[in-house]
């Protein structure tokens, strides 16, 4: 069985052609839309973070308030720029949240792509130690937010409290039991997968990846994939890791989906710079009558090899759309390829 979710970029946009036209209608549309999709069966509501955009930049109210509206389904991101972020402040927000959802919580963190901004995390205060880039920023602070979460103390306590503190060194609060098995990185390359593999997170592979031998995105992902859980076995890790793959996919079932994604149909890999010493693949998109698309998706082997799918959902077509956008899927594609 292979848990299917969505993920939101959370895109905002005054046009007419917009039916999310301001940062309010993108937070309460996420809301309605995982409420709609844990109705329809979804396992997971993910959000993108980008920072300087119209899009969804500070991720915690919103985990915090799908928690309190839904019971089921998981709450994660893919990912948050652990350069913008001070991983203490993140271990309380991250365990308030989780706890409001009662241990659904699913944090994707990575180092990041380019943003809006040169170097925006400057503008947060944080700069790269001498010596130091910022990839090798965001990754000292990822060991630090899991070595956090753990909940063991650290922090010598005030002889003076102002209220009675437990015996020993003081841990951050609140603490939210099992959180730390529940952080994934996001991986744009093998390297950093069996990195993560060692730490014991989770793998995230979206729809781009340094382009590592030249071969189809959906190959190189899944040769990430087998090194990311032959790193885990090396590392002894006692439970099972979870690995997803993003990909952009839409069942034509109708004239209006034909509209939107009919053009897709004979969508490709490409190839493309995100900076200028990185050479990446970005995947394809999947758009096809609902048997069509199952016979596509058979030959994806990173989808296949993954155990968690997610689902890139066009935010500003409205919630109703996005909605059947997964019930498509979930009800046309899903059974046919034995994942439900």
């Amino acid at each position: 069985m292979k848990k299917i979710g969505f993920l939101s970029f959370g895109h905002w946009s005054a046009s007419a052609h917009s039916e999310t036209r301001s940062a309010s209608d993108f937070l309460h549309q996420s809301i309605d839309l995982a409420v709609a999709a844990e109705e329809l069966g979804v396992d997971g509501a993910y959000f993108r973070v980008h920072h300087f955009a119209r899009q969804a930049g500070s991720p915690f109210p919103l985990l915090a308030a799908i928690g309190a509206r839904t019971s089921k389904i998981e709450i994660g991101t893919g990912v948050i720029d652990m350069r913008y972020e001070n991983p203490l402040y993140m271990v309380e927000d991250a365990g308030a949240a989780d706890l409001i959802s009662r241990g659904r919580l699913q944090l994707g963190v990575s180092r990041g792509s380019p943003e809006q901004v040169i170097d925006g995390w400057r503008y947060f205060g944080y700069a790269p130690a001498d010596g130091e880039t910022e990839a090798d920023m965001a990754r000292d602070r990822v060991e630090v937010f899991l070595k956090l979460l753990e909940g063991e103390g650290f922090a010598q306590p005030n002889p003076r409290p102002m209220f009675a503190n437990p015996p020993g060194l003081l841990r951050l609060e609140p603490h939210s039991e099992g959180l730390r098995d529940r952080i994934w990185w996001g991986s744009g390359s093998n390297a950093t997968a069996v990195w993560a593999a060692k730490l014991g997170m989770n793998l995230q592979s979206s729809t781009l990846k340094d382009d590592e031998t030249g071969e189809p995105l959906h190959v190189q992902q899944r040769k990430q994939i087998e090194a990311y859980r032959e790193a885990w076995k090396e590392a002894g890790h006692a439970r099972e890791p979870r690995v997803s793959v993003s990909r952009s996919i839409f069942a034509l079932t109708n004239d209006q989906d034909r509209a939107y994604f009919g053009r897709d149909r004979n969508s490709r890999d490409q190839i493309g710079m995100i900076d200028e010493n990185t050479r990446a693949i970005f995947g394809r998109s999947y758009a096809a009558e609902p048997d069509e698309l199952v016979r596509e998706l058979k030959e994806d082997e990173a989808v296949q090899a993954a155990d968690t799918l997610l689902l890139t959902v066009p935010n500003q077509l409205g919630v109703d759309y996005n909605a059947h956008v997964l019930e498509s899927i979930l009800t046309h594609v899903a059974p046919e390829l034995g994942w439900r």
